[in-house]
């Protein structure tokens, strides 16, 4: 068995590191974080030219058609970047839903502008504080016209299309929304990670179309939730991993009573339980990739999997990065605070890390009591 990604994937991956190397370095993330600009819109133009946006993207769609393992290789570098871009949103989120449950029509219209980057897309589920459930939906679709309040949603402030979980007739359905369209406005919510931004969305009779077949939403939300949780989770990998670096990168170039701060128990007890965490995170990020590329009915165990430990992983090496840095750690001249934002605000996009530790609980009690085929 192959526990590793291919010779081809791993070339994919150098040249998405030497593009973001060179496209996305701290000081162009630290622009977006203390500009005016919500995301990087030049980066953004480059993935999609490079192909990046489109790996998963059937080709008669405008993507690359390479397949999701491809997707989880650019995931893990976007992280290690920490690039501020809307991928999660556009491409995990609302690129998925539409390769799930999107008609020809629907496909065609907007499967290539989110693979070229000409458009941005998001999901806009939440409403609220508090765990979403199938019983929380509020918003309301009456004749084709959308009425309700969503918060917060990922990107979308710059969002063009939201794939939108609303109560019709049938239950919970998903909708497409064009958000330049009539009875939609927008506020921009003020979070801890700026580079990521938020939304509220309010719809006065937004005029919407249904995605997929009608009273299916919460299924159709529960599988698109899941694939999303493994390509995410290797973005936190790559976070993990890069967090990780400098911590021990500083720990060797320190000096403090003569000596290399890593020389220090304290401080080699420190890494040794970043590197514990990562690791752990990245053997149940490939698990989770498996069960995406392949169509396993595992998904639902392994996204879950993924995600509690990748989020786990990288809120715990970006919080260590800052303690190995000391004091000097804390402030806003060291590179430190991009990767702990973007931890916590990870940790949040997919619903909480309680969420998930509940949900995969309950998918694992669910296949123990499954009977066994004879």
């Amino acid at each position: 068995m192959n526990f590793d990604f291919s010779d081809e994937q791993k070339q994919l991956r150098d040249e998405a590191r030497k593009f973001l190397a060179d496209r996305c370095s701290p000081a162009a993330v630290r622009a977006i974080l203390e500009g005016p600009e919500p995301y990087d819109r030049a980066l953004w133009k480059g993935l999609g030219e490079m192909g990046f946006l489109g790996a998963a993207i059937p080709e008669e769609y405008g993507g690359v058609g390479l397949g999701h393992l491809e997707l989880c290789v650019i995931a893990e570098e976007l992280g290690r970047a920490n690039a501020p871009v809307p991928m999660a949103s556009s491409i995990y989120l609302a690129a998925e839903a539409l390769m799930l449950s999107g008609t020809q029509a629907q496909k065609s219209a907007w499967l290539p502008k989110l693979a070229s980057g000409a458009a941005v897309g998001t999901l806009a589920l939440g409403e609220g504080v508090g765990r979403v459930t199938e019983r929380s939906i509020k918003a309301q679709v009456t004749g084709g016209k959308l009425s309700g309040v969503k918060m917060p949603v990922a990107d979308g402030d710059v969002a063009d299309v939201a794939v939108v979980v609303a109560r019709d007739g049938k239950g919970v359905s998903l909708y497409l929304a064009d958000l330049a369209g009539a009875g939609v406005t927008r506020e921009v919510l003020e979070t801890i990670d700026p580079t990521r931004s938020q939304a509220r969305i309010v719809f006065d009779q937004a005029p919407v179309e249904l995605l997929g077949e009608a009273g299916q939403g919460w299924r159709l939300v529960s599988d698109l939730l899941d694939r999303a949780a493994v390509l995410m989770a290797f973005e936190q990998v790559g976070g993990s991993d890069r967090a990780l670096e400098m911590a021990r990168d500083y720990a060797l170039e320190r000096m403090a009573f003569g000596r290399q701060i890593g020389s220090f128990q304290a401080i080699k007890h420190m890494l040794a339980d970043m590197y514990v965490a990562a690791t752990l995170a990245r053997s149940n990020a490939y698990y989770g990739a498996w069960a995406l590329s392949t169509g396993s009915a595992e998904l639902p165990v392994a996204a879950a999997t993924a995600r509690v430990s990748a989020t786990q992983a990288y809120q715990h090496c970006a919080k260590n990065n800052i303690q190995v840095h000391g004091g000097m750690g804390f402030t806003w001249a060291f590179d430190c605070h991009l990767f702990y934002r973007r931890a916590n605000a990870l940790a949040l996009a997919l619903g909480s890390q309680t969420t998930w530790e509940d949900l995969l609980i309950e998918r694992l009690r669910r296949r123990n009591d499954a009977p066994v085929a004879a």
